[in-house]
Order: C-alpha cells, then sequence, then structure tokens
C-alpha cells in the first residue's frame, strides 16, 4: 500500500512540475486534448496504463 501512495505523489510531483514551470505548456495540451477525438485519447490513455503497469511489473518483477 505503501508503494501506491509513493507512486501517486510521484504523480502529483511530475504534475505540479508542469504546472509551476510551464504553465502556458500545460495550458496548449489541455487545448489539444479539447482538440483531439475521444476515441484517440481513449486509445492513448489504455497505452499510457498498458506501458506503465508494464514498466512496474518489469522494474519490481
Amino acid at each position: 500500500m505503501s508503494d501506491l501512495i509513493v507512486g501517486f505523489g510521484l504523480v502529483l510531483v511530475i504534475e505540479g512540475l508542469l504546472w509551476a514551470i510551464a504553465p502556458h505548456l500545460g495550458i496548449r495540451m489541455l487545448e489539444a486534448a479539447q482538440a483531439t477525438p475521444e476515441k484517440t485519447l481513449r486509445i492513448a490513455g489504455w497505452t499510457a496504463v498498458g506501458l506503465g503497469a508494464g514498466l512496474v511489473w518489469l522494474i519490481r518483477g
């Protein structure tokens, strides 16, 4: 359970860095996401989930 909390904390750090260092880039990314079809976003999301789970499995084995 502590690994899950640490992972969530790292996500918050990475997301927070984007908004702290380059908020204009974050806004542009949100605008691009809004213009992207839902199906494409869904595929990209599931791809990220698969790659993330694979990476965790490879490292934590």
